[in-house]
């Protein structure tokens, strides 16, 4: 099957078209028919039958189609040419002219010669030419005007009509490139408005807003595609007519009016197609806002749906009546301020509102919007109303606290009167008749306070009263009162009637119990209304600021510091809130009867308490990450929106000022709890508080261990911490070194745990805030599995000795006092006295062979890390079976290391020592000095010899330094392996000397190497 072929633009032809051999004038004949006018062309028979068939072609489908129905008028000129061209070109024309012919005229050779032959063989020849039309032979152009206007011929064939080629290509060629201009644009629109009617609406608002800016920017570029055309159509049109805009008089040829028709027309269908689509867009613009409209609406909603939800789950808590009118008053505040940051009723109500403003203009999704409306807006008269109601009960539940409380105060006054009347004073006429005299007139004041009416009381307020109200029991105890009055009474009027004889003044104990019972009632109202403040001061920094640096809208604000930092920045705040709002605070209220009892409550939740530890320990990162971002606008917005006065590192600090009130409320009710039933467990609670605040500050100087290598919490429970003066003896072989008293001390922090006593240098205190604490550097540590101790240190009560490997290893500390000194020494007696007790239970369980092997194996893996001469090695591995019997031996002593084979004077078993030779009596870090010297070293690093004459180690090897070579090299013996080579140590002493807690050796390769040191 043939493919239909494209219709011929100018464009594609343009090069035949300007040969010329060929053209439509414009002019017409008398009956309308198009002219094709064939001018003088000599090279007309060299034309190629594709050009001449292309041209032709073109030529009859530019005239309109009324036109080229009627036929086409041929002009063929060749006046200055021979018969055998106008032959070949009748021929050509009779063989391939794709039109209709009407009539073909043909202005024969003038020469005279050529013309007779030319009338001879076109009679002859006529029958050759197969043409269904008349051909016309003409001799001048006078015949020619018989035939043809002249007004229709050019002034070539003396006419009056003005042609340009090169002009009318270029209009056939612009309008025919507007014509598809126009096309190409109405097809675009055409499938951009089929994709816009088949997009389906997104459903939420970040792809509706998307959806609406993509469609909209298309179709920007759409308008700009349609304000390009009409602007190049406009610019054809002027072209056209721009001959009747220089001369008004000129007329236009047909085939110029036809060229102006055709730009009109698409100028036209350009104006209908832009009309067309700015309706369609309009109503798909409208369609996409209403749908983001509707996107936002539902958004919205959710969000304060949600927010609806939580505040009446909120409103649903707020059902106590409280224990008391500070406590009704505090709930009242708590729902006065719930009420103030509901703003979500509002947001409800405007939300409805402007639900309302979309039904009113006809949104598409009438049926999905009023729904909801109509339930936020229940929602929000729900929620009011029963805030409404809330408010009433609490306002109906102070006002009988109120009354309960003036009954309870007035009952308190009157005790209080009868304790403090003075009995001496009493004995006489005149004291007995003042004391009488005060009695009636706080009796007269009765009506004002006192409860008169319970059935009154249980009628007016039986919508709130519950067991918390008490009001059989404040009703009691007025009776009990008026009863010591009216004893009080009777007694006094005998006294004051008759003068008796003076008495020893003894105070009524039911009355001083009463006056106690004030005492615990104000601690624990104290105790009451500032957990309760302290959990809403929580809740507040929670909801205020934490929960805000998870809001989509507040994510602007904050900094890239403080971002996925909310851990950090609150610690477990939120652990401590939900302890303390749930649990804390309720078991606290269930003891308001019972203030004296309230130490159990304390003891229960010892436990749960421990959780300030955690806190305290991240606090330093806490302030740290503040000061980076306390300036930002988001801390800003949220303090503003809290109406807080007090920035949020204020209320970081309200859990530790907590955990340290709790101590001293403990210590005020237990002032008056001497000799009732719950003062045993108000000490016991007391004492386990203060071992937690002990916990927290032994916990932040622990975190700010530096250069320990192992896991501190491997080292068991931290018992004791604290400052000292160390002075170390160290011995070498059968050589003593003695650290005379003329040396100066070092200044080293103890940290005790149960397995370890652990040497650290402390740092100056730099920075701010939990910032300044202290830094310590680690620098020894003593495994508790290898220390003894002596007691006492001849000539300082405040020193003692730590010691170890038989005294090869003396620690002289000294403490700042002697309590100090003495507390040390008992806890670390306790850990020795609790190693000695599991040594003997496990001697119990097993054989003395399996004694034999067990006790070099652990003291072996107890032993510290000391540098040691390569001379005393051996002495000091057969000595390890003795280091523990002593161990075990000295801790059994009964007073505690006091006998002279092991615990001696400071003063005894020294002489000889020179202090010269210890590398311990020196701070490395004090003094400018470091050298590298032979000793016992642990590898923590593997290394593999580059050459015959060295050696390989590896991690966990104990090696010992012999020698240092010529050549920069350190002749090293492996003790697991008992080899010895040479280490190349290039950078050794630089190494050493930027290490805090080991000493490097590297070399200049990839190799290297961690030994560890004996300096504290």
């Amino acid at each position: 099957m043939q493919q239909e072929s494209s219709p011929l633009c100018a464009a594609d032809i343009s090069p035949d078209l300007r040969k010329q051999f060929a053209f439509l004038s414009g002019g017409r004949g008398q009956n309308g028919s198009p002219i094709i006018i064939f001018p003088e062309y000599p090279a007309f028979g060299e034309l190629e039958e594709q050009e001449f068939h292309n041209v032709l072609t073109y030529l009859t489908s530019v005239p309109s189609v009324c036109s080229t129905g009627v036929g086409f008028i041929l002009v063929i000129d060749r006046r200055q040419d021979r018969w055998a061209s106008v032959k070949g070109t009748l021929l050509r024309i009779a063989g391939s002219f794709p039109g209709n012919l009407q009539l073909v005229l043909v202005l024969r050779p003038t020469a005279l010669f050529q013309r007779t032959i030319s009338d001879i063989f076109f009679k002859l020849n006529k029958d050759e030419f197969k043409m269904k039309v008349p051909v016309i032979m003409l001799s001048s152009v006078t015949e020619l005007h018989s035939y043809i206007d002249r007004t229709q011929l050019t002034q070539e064939l003396g006419g009056t009509q003005e042609y340009c080629h090169e002009k009318w290509i270029s209009h056939r060629t612009a309008i025919e490139g507007f014509a598809l201009m126009v096309k190409k644009t109405a097809q675009t629109l055409q499938s951009f408005g089929t994709e816009l009617a088949e997009t389906e609406l997104p459903n939420d608002v970040e792809a509706t807003s998307n959806l609406l800016t993509v469609h909209t920017d298309k179709k920007d570029k759409m308008k700009e595609d349609l304000r390009i055309a009409l602007c190049q159509g406009s610019r054809l049109l002027e072209s056209i007519n721009e001959p009747l805009v220089k001369d008004p008089d000129y007329t236009m040829n047909q085939d110029e009016l036809e060229n102006l028709a055709t730009v009109q027309r698409l100028l036209g269908q350009l104006d209908e197609t832009e009309t067309a689509f700015d309706d369609f867009w309009d109503k798909h613009q409208t369609k996409l806002e209403q749908c983001l409209q509707l996107r936002h609406f539902e958004q919205n909603f959710r969000e304060v749906r949600a927010h609806l939800d939580m505040v009446y789950d909120r409103l649903s808590g707020f059902s106590e009546v409280g224990i008391s009118p500070a406590h009704v008053e505090h709930i009242l505040k708590e729902l006065n301020n719930h009420e103030e940051r509901a703003c979500v009723l509002d947001r409800a109500l405007t939300l409805a509102c402007d639900a309302d403003q979309l039904i009113e203009a006809s949104h598409y999704a009438v049926d999905s919007i009023l729904p909801k409306c109509s339930e936020l807006r229940a929602v929000c008269e729900e929620i009011s109303s029963i805030l409404k109601a809330k408010k009433a009960y609490l306002l109906k539940a102070m006002e009988l606290h109120q009354c309960l409380e003036k009954a309870t105060k007035w009952c308190d006054d009157g005790i209080y009167l009868l304790a403090s009347q003075p009995v001496d004073k009493c004995q006489s006429q005149d004291g007995a008749e003042s004391a009488l005299q005060e009695i009636e007139r706080f009796l007269e004041t009765a009506n004002q306070h006192k409860l008169t009416d319970l059935s009154g009381i249980w009628r007016d307020y039986e919508s709130v009263l519950t067991q918390d109200f008490r009001v059989d029991k404040v009703f009691q105890k007025q009776l009990s009162m008026q009863e010591m009055f009216e004893k009080r009474r009777v007694s006094l009027k005998k006294l004051a009637a008759k003068q008796t004889r003076p008495v020893q003044p003894v105070a009524p104990r039911p009355e001083i119990m009463c006056l106690m019972s004030v005492h615990y009632r104000h601690v624990m109202n104290e105790l009451l209304e500032t957990e309760r403040a302290y959990v809403e001061e929580l809740l507040c920094v929670l909801e205020g600021y934490g929960a805000e640096m998870d809001n989509p809208a507040m994510a602007n604000l904050i900094p890239n510091t403080l971002l996925h930092k909310k851990d950090i920045l609150f610690g477990n705040m939120p652990e401590i809130y939900q302890f303390h709002k749930k649990t804390f605070l309720r078991e606290l209220e269930a003891y308001t009867d019972y203030p004296e009892l309230v130490g159990r409550c304390f003891l229960e939740r010892m436990t749960d308490l421990q959780i300030y530890e955690k806190y305290c320990q991240n606090k330093p990162r806490s302030e740290s990450l503040w000061r980076q971002c306390s300036d930002c606008v988001f801390f800003q917005e949220c303090q503003k929106k809290l109406e807080h006065k007090l920035g949020l590192d204020s209320y970081l600090l309200k859990p530790v000022q907590r955990i340290t009130k709790y101590q001293l409320l403990l210590k005020e009710l237990l002032k008056y709890s001497k000799g009732c039933e719950g003062e045993d467990d108000l000490q016991e609670a007391l004492s386990s508080i203060l071992g937690i605040l002990k916990a927290v500050n032994d916990s932040m100087h622990l975190i700010a261990i530096t250069g320990y290598e192992g896991n501190l919490s491997d080292l068991g429970r931290l018992m004791m911490q604290g400052s000292f003066s160390v002075w170390t003896e160290h011995k070498k072989g059968h050589a003593k070194v003695k650290d005379l008293a003329r040396f100066k001390p070092m200044q080293r922090h103890l940290f005790l745990h149960e397995k370890a006593l652990l040497f650290c240098k402390k740092r100056e205190e730099n920075g701010e805030g939990y910032e300044k604490a202290p830094s310590y550097s680690f620098k020894h540590s003593l495994s508790m599995t290898a220390v003894g101790i002596t007691e006492n240190a001849k000539g300082d009560n405040k020193k003692f000795e730590i010691w170890c490997n038989s005294r090869e290893e003396v620690f002289i500390v000294q403490a700042p006092t002697p309590e100090i000194k003495t507390a040390w020494v008992n806890e670390i007696r306790k850990v020795l006295t609790g190693q000695l007790k599991a040594y003997r239970e496990a001697r119990q369980q097993k054989s003395s062979d399996q004694i034999s092997q067990l006790t070099p194996t652990s003291t072996s893996l107890t032993l510290s890390p000391f540098k040691t001469n390569p001379k005393t090695l051996k002495k000091g591995e057969e000595k390890k079976t003795d280091q523990m019997s002593q161990l075990i031996h000295s801790s059994s002593l009964p007073q505690g290391f006091s006998k002279a084979s092991l615990s001696v004077d400071a003063s005894e078993e020294n002489d000889g020592y020179s202090s010269a030779e210890d590398p311990m009596n020196s701070d490395p870090e004090d003094e400018g000095g470091k050298k590298l010297s032979p000793g016992r070293y642990v590898v923590v690093a593997d290394h593999d010899k580059n050459g015959p004459q060295e050696l390989t180690v590896k991690s966990g090897d104990s090696v010992q330094l012999v020698r240092e070579g010529d050549d920069g090299r350190w002749f090293v013996c492996n003790l697991r392996t008992n080899k010895e080579g040479w280490v190349p140590a290039a950078n050794l002493l630089t190494l050493i000397g930027e290490s805090k807690s080991s000493q490097s050796l590297s070399s200049s390769g990839n190799t290297a190497f961690c030994f560890s040191s004996t300096a504290l």
